[in-house]
């Protein structure tokens, strides 16, 4: 049969029909969206109902089967509406106060030295000890080398290699990126599409679920326990996995907790990440701080595995911004155009710096870092504060004995010291402070007595 202008012509006018019912719908749910969010208001609801958006799931994924649709497209398309349904219920809200971070208290603090006030710095995961000498030697190194030019997207060979070698992987693995946490963006946005999901594993580094919703994704949270020791549930998360699921991002040892997770939880969330065909990013900044056995997502061989990393904390280089990730070659090409497009590289200087660093011995820092989060365990043990001790990282996250954090966190930046609410980890953490390890043990002795002294008080 010959097609004709004419039937083409009739099957644009159907599409054009159909696509202005569509969103002559989505006017009429987003008038809905409103009106419920001004009931969820009155009744004093939460916008995000996940019993209810997983009912609506279901009858999303039953009629894509009865119509022969993608259940994964229409499960995408859904999450779209949920996300814009969740934004249009906030705005019936009264302004909520902006989430405090770690970062917005330590803004705020170094506003304060500046006028002049003394601050006792455990806010911030930033090590007083000095990056190693031979990154400063090469810094200069090249610029007399004049070797400050534009480099390969992904490195300069010599850097990728000595990281490949590192990671017992090949050089086409490795992509150098600046700091580690734009290798956790270019991997989110390169990998998850606006509509899918990334699972999230709280209390976390909030950079996951802000890269999610910036590329229009949508965060499921598995929230973990003090009572059960930080450990995730497996079972839980399994259940959380849907059509629409296409990472799952970890983060051991943990950042704010100090957990590291055993082998045999691992291995049950590596397994999860097979049987679904998820992207599993690891982000493994702290391993090198890990004072107990370690198991890093790498030793799995997991071909839709990342694992992110970085000189911050190992080397003492936050400033440097210099991080890096492994993964198959495949992942590392999606993840370098998302960088070529926003930076082009890391600078060349920078990377040689980096290159010298890589061949010094960290175990003094390592060792430096396991003394003074004893010592603050100690500390916290004395304010009788419930907490799990650390078995790697930083950090120390106590439990207040009442409460919520920003109260104590406010009221100890007043008698200058800074410590993180632990709210800036996740919703669920109000209770909870993360005090940081990276201060001379006498300046973490005094701030820790102020600490005490104000809870006592409280």
């Amino acid at each position: 049969m010959v097609a004709t202008n004419d039937e083409l012509e009739s099957l644009r006018l159907q599409i054009r029909s159909i696509t202005s019912d569509i969103m002559q719908k989505v006017q009429q749910r987003m008038e809905l969206a409103r009106q419920v969010g001004e009931v969820k208001g009155r009744l004093g609801i939460d916008v995000r109902d996940e019993k209810v958006e997983n009912e609506i799931r279901m009858m999303v994924t039953r009629q894509a089967q009865e119509t022969d649709m993608s259940g994964e497209f229409a499960l995408r398309l859904l999450n779209i509406l949920l996300k814009e349904s969740e934004s249009i219920q906030g705005l019936k809200r009264p302004p909520a106060p902006q989430k405090m971070t770690h970062l917005g208290i330590f803004q705020k603090a170094k506003q304060m030295e500046a006028s002049g006030i003394k601050i006792i710095h455990l806010e911030v995961g930033e090590p007083d000890y000095p990056a190693p000498a031979v990154a400063g030697s090469a810094l200069v190194e090249s610029f007399r080398q004049k070797k400050y030019h534009y480099t390969d997207t992904r490195g300069i060979p010599q850097l990728r290699s000595a990281i490949a070698k590192k990671s017992k992987v090949a050089e086409e693995q490795v992509i150098v990126t600046p700091g580690g946490r734009f290798a956790v963006f270019s991997a989110i946005a390169s990998l998850v599409k606006p509509g899918e999901e990334l699972i999230s594993i709280e209390p976390a580094w909030p950079a996951y679920k802000e890269c999610a919703d910036f590329v229009g994704a949508r965060t499921s949270v598995l929230r973990t326990t003090l009572e059960e020791g930080w450990t995730p549930d497996v079972k839980e998360l399994g259940s959380m996995i849907t059509e629409c699921t296409r990472m799952i991002a970890i983060n051991y040892p943990n950042n704010p907790t100090g957990k590291v997770l055993d082998k045999a939880t691992m291995d049950k969330i590596m397994a999860l990440a097979r049987e679904h065909g998820l992207y599993l990013l690891s982000d493994e900044v702290y391993s090198d701080y890990s004072f107990r056995p370690f198991e890093s997502a790498l030793a799995y061989d997991y071909e839709k595995s990342i694992v992110v990393s970085s000189f911050s904390k190992t080397y003492a280089m936050t400033g440097f911004r210099v991080g890096y990730a492994v993964a198959p070659a495949d992942i590392i090409k999606k993840m370098a155009k998302v960088q070529a497009a926003g930076i082009t590289s890391v600078a060349e200087p920078i990377q040689n710096a980096a290159l010298a660093a890589l061949g010094e011995d960290p175990s003094g820092n390592v060792e430096l870092m396991k003394k003074r989060l004893q010592f603050v365990s100690a500390r916290i043990k004395e304010m009788s504060l419930r907490f799990v001790e650390p078995d790697g990282a930083m950090y120390v996250y106590p439990e207040l004995p009442a409460g919520e954090d920003m109260a104590v966190v406010e009221k100890l930046l007043e008698k200058g010291v800074a410590i993180a609410p632990g709210s800036g980890f996740g919703d669920s953490y109000k209770r909870f402070v993360r005090i940081s390890a990276c201060r001379p043990k006498e300046e973490m002795e005094k701030g820790l007595a102020v600490m005490a002294k104000v809870l006592r008080q409280a």
